[in-house]
């Protein structure tokens, strides 16, 4: 099957492989360094002398400015082009790991890693990218094609984990930063079958002539989407403590590095499974049932892993079940965005339910760091993110997957 050829779905629309195959390799590309950050956190801090409360305020901020500025970049997607904001996310991107390789001082990290590769990220990720899909496709494959987008954000964790560590081994981090920095750069010619903006979507029944001042007063006003909107900030607490801190938290339990590698591994190659997986649930069942799901699975993952002596074993299983639930969130959270609002501000509304993941991902990383510089343990943190998945399943549970009821002037 030839990528540009686009092929129909079972609904009788067609899909456009070679604007899905473009996105979903920006997706990888975007996300395989930041979710490898990890590996660089003991050999910079052993060359350097800072400490680890100082590379987890840098990517606290990452996290934070990546979510700031997803709604931002999202709002200037839909409406001048998808491709121009890709462009600057390559830009911004390389020129934040090139900084972060030869920073001076914590506050150099911060503005390299922290700033410019946040808003690297926001500019290129799976709000970016997503919104773009859901403009070439029909209702009914949008769960699909997100399912798509996810994996391919996962199969950038899976390869880019043991391509950093063998990089650091090989050339040293500083050097692995600036090989990753130069890579970047390819997003930016990837970028060209991309463009488009909201002009360009399907006008699908529901759609009504809107502003985007009028989309944000309808959506603040739509309980399930501030019902969606808390829950996501459990996901990025979550999934970025353990990205940035696991790990280190694997070497303080005395396991062989070469185990952490493996873990991010198998969390990046499981969670291609889950993503297409949940792309597929969501076109069949309840997106919030299936979220609230999810959720419950992750806290009773935790707690086992917590409460069972550390092996090998225990952290291979424990990747392997985190993999599969890791960001099979983010097509059914996506797919109800669009199914309650449509995809006119999608790349708006998407940004900011994407915006309280960050925050809650800023609040994991941070107090990752925090507690255990004051405590010389991340058990705390652990069980704050037990506690919280059971909240985010609570939430998931009332939320209606409907349109918003509006009075109908077609677009």
């Amino acid at each position: 099957m030839a990528l540009a050829t686009p092929q129909r779905s079972t609904d009788g629309a067609t899909i456009p492989w070679l604007v899905i195959a473009a996105g979903c390799t920006i997706a990888m590309l975007t996300f395989g360094p930041r979710s490898a950050i990890g590996f660089f956190q003991l050999p910079m801090l052993a060359d350097t002398g800072w400490s680890r409360e100082d590379f987890a305020i840098a990517i606290a901020i990452q996290n934070l400015f990546w979510g700031a500025g997803q709604p931002i970049f999202g709002a200037i997607a839909d409406k001048f082009g998808t491709a121009r904001v890709l462009v600057l996310s390559g830009v911004l991107y390389a020129a934040g790991l090139a900084i972060t390789a030869v920073a001076p001082s914590p506050g150099w990290l911060t503005i390299g890693s922290g700033i410019l590769v946040g808003l690297g990220v926001a500019a290129g990720s799976f709000g970016i990218v997503l919104a773009a899909f859901a403009r070439n496709v029909s209702a009914e494959q949008r769960s699909f094609v997100f399912g798509l987008g996810t994996a391919a954000g996962s199969l950038g964790m899976f390869v880019f984990a043991p391509l950093s560590q063998g990089l650091i081994e090989t050339f040293g981090w500083s050097d692995s930063l600036l090989i990753l920095s130069a890579t970047m750069l390819l997003v930016p010619v990837l970028a060209v079958a991309l463009k488009g903006n909201n002009s360009n979507r399907r006008i699908e029944k529901g759609d009504i002539e809107q502003s985007m001042g009028g989309a944000l007063r309808e959506a603040f006003a739509t309980k399930s989407y501030l019902l969606l909107t808390s829950g996501f900030f459990v996901c990025g607490f979550q999934v970025a403590f353990i990205t940035a801190h696991f790990p280190a938290y694997i070497a303080d339990l005395g396991i062989a590095p070469v185990w952490a590698v493996a873990a991010l591994a198998l969390i990046g190659f499981f969670n291609i499974i889950g993503s297409i997986a949940s792309g597929l649930i969501g076109q069949r069942y309840s997106k919030p049932m299936f979220l609230a799901l999810i959720y419950i699975g992750r806290s009773i993952a935790v707690t086992v892993f917590l409460l069972v002596p550390a092996t090998p074993t225990t952290v291979v299983a424990f990747s392997v079940v985190m993999g599969l639930l890791w960001l099979s969130t983010v097509p059914p959270t996506n797919a109800l965005v669009a199914i309650m609002f449509g995809t006119k501000y999608l790349g708006l509304l998407g940004g900011l339910v994407f915006f309280s993941h960050q925050i809650g991902s800023f609040l994991g990383v941070w107090l990752g760091g925090r507690l255990y510089a004051e405590t010389g343990s991340y058990d705390v943190v652990w069980w704050l993110g037990v506690g919280m998945g059971l909240f985010a399943a609570a939430v998931h549970w009332p939320i209606r997957e409907a349109p918003v009821e509006r009075g109908l002037v077609p677009a």
